[in-house]
């Protein structure tokens, strides 16, 4: 049996981190913070161990409590995990995804996060009311049904159903599972101008739990985007499910003058 590859050590000592007793904000907060950011920017990359928990504490003139609480933060999030005989290990960052016209696969690829694609469903259906109201056709009309489960460092990260025009372009498997729908959309010609998008919340239901590696009635983040090409035409209608754990949106807002 081959040997399985040691886990890397990340010690706390190649990390820039620093407390301020000043500060109102918590000392384990802080410190959760700056941990949290190091996984973020690629300083504690998936599968590196966090070091030494006596050394990070001495390192920073903490109490072991207080480490440990900033710790178990970050294990709640998702983000490190215990394991035995192994220590703390980081398990991968959060995707933040910002609330702009873009695909996940280009927004995992942009952060680094490695995405993979498995295509579950590419056949034509007929259009329920919901997908004849966002496309602008007939109810019964047919359609084509593309559903992937896109992962992240091996992971899966989200269920994506999508709903398109017959004949818009050639919604090819192979290509599905090696790069993202809106790159094949552009590939065709077809520009991409608005879409409409609504996000929320709710309870995976037995299958959805299965396909995303998420306890059943466990929280996950829902999308429903319609998109539009130049000439106004609905393109795409998609209904999308995101593992809370594993991801997040974020957006900007501004104050009205």
């Amino acid at each position: 049996m081959p040997k399985q590859p040691r886990p890397v050590t990340a010690s706390s000592l190649s990390l820039q981190l620093s407390v301020d007793r000043t500060s109102p904000v918590p000392l384990y907060y802080q410190l959760s913070q700056q941990l949290e950011a190091a996984i973020e920017r690629g300083a504690l990359t998936p599968g590196s161990l966090l070091g030494n928990e006596i050394e990070l504490a001495g390192r920073l003139g903490l109490s072991r409590p207080t480490v440990r609480q900033a710790i178990q933060s970050l294990v709640d999030k998702g983000l490190l995990v215990r394991r035995r005989g192994v220590g703390t290990q980081v398990v991968h960052s959060q995707v933040k995804r910002p609330l702009e016209l873009s695909s996940l696969y280009d927004d995992l690829e942009a952060a680094g996060q490695r995405p993979a694609t498995v295509v579950l469903h590419n056949d034509v259906a007929t259009a329920d009311a919901r997908v004849a109201a966002a496309l602008g056709v007939a109810e019964g009309t047919e359609v084509r049904l593309v559903q992937r489960l896109r992962y992240a460092h091996g992971e899966p990260m989200a269920l994506l159903t999508n709903h398109l025009p017959t004949g818009l372009f050639d919604c090819d498997t192979t290509r599905l599972e090696a790069t993202g729908l809106y790159r094949m959309m552009r590939a065709a010609g077809i520009t991409l101008h608005s879409a409409r998008q609504s996000v929320g919340a709710r309870a995976a239901d037995a299958t959805e739990a299965d396909l995303l590696g998420e306890p059943v009635g466990g929280p996950v983040l829902t999308m429903a985007r319609t998109t539009f090409d130049d000439t106004g035409r609905a393109v795409e209608y998609g209904s999308h499910l995101y593992r809370a754990s594993r991801y997040a949106f974020e957006f900007q807002l501004l104050v009205r003058p």
